[in-house]
C-alpha cells in the first residue's frame, strides 16, 4: 500500500505491531476524518481485514475460536465442540478469562496489519467471537447445573416440593360446593339400618321423619323383622336406638318405624316431587354395602318410570311402582335412603335398581319412589299402621303382548271402571296426560294417585272419566 498518510510506518515501528495508539494519534480520535482508500475493492478487504484479521491460514480468527477451523461438509461435533474447544482450550483457558500460555489470545486483540500499519479497533468479529463463546460458557454451566439437580433429586439430596411443609388445615378457607352444603344440611337427617329376621338378616337406610324418632324406609329393608326380628337404627353422630316397626304397605313397598327413647333428631326437610324435571341434578344418601353416610351425585333420568319390583328384591310380594329414574350410583343398602335436589328437600326414596348381573352392583339406572306418593302413605301408616292404595278396578289381560296400550281383562262388579262404562277388550292408551304403553304402565299411573281422585282415560280413541277407589294394603 502507498505510504501517503502524514503518519507513516515510522509510527508504527515506535508503537510496535499490536500496540494501541497513542491518544495523539488521529485514529484514537473518531471525530476527525480519515482517509479511505480511492479502489472499492480495497476499501471492501481493508472492512474484511479488520473485521476478521489478516487472511493468514496458520492463524485462527475469532469463529475458529469459539468452534474450530471452518471446514465444509464436516460440521464441528458437539463433542468437540463443548469437550475440547469450549472448556479444555478456549473458553476457560484463553479467550473469556484472560491469557493462556503462549502469550496474549489472539481472538481477544485488535488484528494488526502484514505491513506494520496501526492496529485497528476490534470489528463485529471480536464481538460475535466473545458472545459466541458467552453462549457456550453459559449454556454449559445450565446443563451442568440442571445434571447436578438431577442427580441430586435421584440421591435423595432434594426432595422438591416434598421438602415443602404442609398448608395449614383450614376447612373454611374454601367456601362448600353446592354438593358440600347438601350434604352438610342431610346427612344428619339419614339413619343407616340393621335387621335381624328369624331366617334373615339385612341392612339398608332410612330417613328422620322427626325430632323424636320417626322413620321412613322401604318396606323390603325391614319386613324380615316383621315377625319376630329386629330394628337397630345408626344415626350420623355415632349413637343407636332400637326401632319398632309402626306400619308397612307392601304395594307400595314403604314402611314407618320409630328409634325409641331419642331426641332432638334433624328432620328432613320435604319437597315437591311434581316439580322435578329431567336432568336436574339430585344427591342420593345411604349406606350402600354397609358403608353408612355414604353420598353420591347424578341427574333426574327420567320421570314417571314404570317399574315392577318383584321378589328378588326382597319383597314378600311383587309390585309395580311409579319411579323417578336417576343416575346417581345407588347399591343395596342404599334402600329407604333419601334423593334430594340441590337444596336439600327430599323428592324421593331411593328403592330398586336395574342391573346386568348377579352382583346387583349399580350401572346408573336407579329409582325412587316419588315423595308425594310416599307422603301419603307415611301419613297413614304413621296414624293407623296401615295405608291404602287407588284401585281402577279391572284386572289386565294376561295375553296382551301389544306396545300401544294396557288391554283391559276383566272389570270387577260395581267398582270405579264399570261405573265409568268400561268394558273387557278395552285398550287404555293414557291417564291424563301420561302416556300408557303396556300394563305395568298403567297399574303405576292409577297407583301414583290417591283414592277418591278423578282421572281421565283415553280408551279405544275415547275420554272416560272415572273416580278412583280405594282398597286397604
Amino acid at each position: 500500500m502507498a505510504n501517503d498518510n502524514p503518519d507513516s510506518a515510522s509510527d508504527t515501528s515506535e508503537q510496535g505491531p499490536g500496540t494501541p495508539p497513542r491518544p495523539d494519534d488521529p485514529a484514537a480520535r473518531p471525530d476527525e476524518p480519515t482517509r479511505q482508500p480511492a479502489d472499492p475493492a480495497a476499501r471492501t478487504a481493508e472492512r474484511d481485514y479488520a473485521t476478521w484479521g489478516p487472511p493468514n491460514p496458520g492463524q485462527q480468527n475469532p469463529v475458529q475460536a469459539a468452534y474450530g477451523p471452518p471446514v465444509f461438509g464436516q460440521p464441528p461435533a458437539y463433542g468437540q465442540a463443548f469437550g475440547q474447544q469450549a472448556y479444555g482450550q478456549q473458553a476457560y483457558g484463553q479467550p473469556a478469562y484472560g491469557p493462556g500460555p503462549g502469550g496474549p489470545p489472539t481472538a481477544m486483540l485488535p488484528a494488526a496489519t502484514s505491513e506494520g500499519s496501526r492496529p485497528r479497533r476490534a470489528g463485529l468479529g471480536t464481538i460475535a467471537a466473545v458472545g459466541l463463546v458467552t453462549a457456550l460458557l453459559g449454556g454449559g454451566i445450565g446443563g451442568y447445573v440442571g445434571y447436578e439437580s438431577a442427580r441430586g433429586a435421584g440421591t435423595g439430596s432434594s426432595a422438591g416440593v416434598l421438602a415443602d411443609p404442609l398448608p395449614p388445615a383450614d376447612p373454611d378457607a374454601t367456601p362448600l360446593s353446592p354438593v358440600e352444603a347438601v350434604a352438610a344440611r342431610v346427612l344428619p337427617s339419614v339413619v343407616q339400618l340393621q335387621v335381624e329376621g328369624v331366617r334373615a338378616a339385612g341392612e339398608g337406610s332410612g330417613i328422620v321423619l322427626s325430632a323424636d324418632g320417626l322413620l321412613l324406609t322401604n318396606n323390603h329393608v325391614v319386613e324380615a323383622a316383621a315377625n319376630g326380628g329386629r330394628v337397630v337404627a345408626l344415626f350420623q353422630d355415632g349413637t343407636s336406638a332400637p326401632a319398632q316397626i309402626v306400619g308397612r304397605d307392601p304395594s307400595s313397598d314403604l314402611a314407618v318405624l320409630r328409634a325409641q327413647g331419642v331426641s332432638g333428631l334433624t328432620p328432613v326437610t320435604i319437597g315437591n316431587s311434581d316439580s322435578l324435571r329431567v336432568g336436574q341434578q339430585v344427591v342420593a344418601f345411604g349406606a350402600p354395602l354397609g358403608l353408612g353416610g355414604t353420598v353420591t351425585t347424578g341427574i333426574i333420568s327420567a320421570l314417571n318410570r314404570a317399574v315392577s319390583v318383584g321378589q328378588e328384591s326382597g319383597a314378600s310380594e311383587a309390585t309395580v311402582l311409579s319411579a323417578v329414574q336417576t343416575d346417581a350410583a345407588i347399591n343395596p343398602g342404599n334402600s329407604g335412603g333419601p334423593l334430594v335436589d340441590m337444596q336439600g328437600a327430599l323428592v324421593g326414596i331411593n328403592s330398586a335398581i336395574a342391573t346386568t348381573g348377579a352382583q346387583g352392583g349399580s350401572i346408573g339406572v336407579g329409582f325412587a319412589i316419588p315423595i308425594n306418593q310416599a307422603k301419603r302413605v307415611a301419613e297413614e301408616l304413621e296414624r293407623t299402621g296401615r295405608a291404602t292404595r287407588a284401585i281402577l278396578g279391572v284386572s289386565l289381560s294376561a295375553g296382551d303382548r301389544t306396545s300401544n296400550g294396557a288391554t283391559i281383562g276383566q272389570v270387577t262388579p260395581g267398582g270405579p271402571a264399570e261405573q265409568a262404562g268400561l268394558r273387557a277388550g278395552g285398550v287404555v292408551t293414557r291417564v291424563d296426560d301420561r302416556p300408557v304403553t303396556n300394563g305395568n304402565e298403567l297399574v303405576a299411573a292409577i297407583r301414583d294417585h290417591a283414592p277418591g281422585d278423578r282421572v281421565t282415560l283415553t280408551v279405544d280413541g275415547r275420554q272416560v272419566d272415572v273416580t278412583l277407589g280405594g282398597q286397604t294394603g
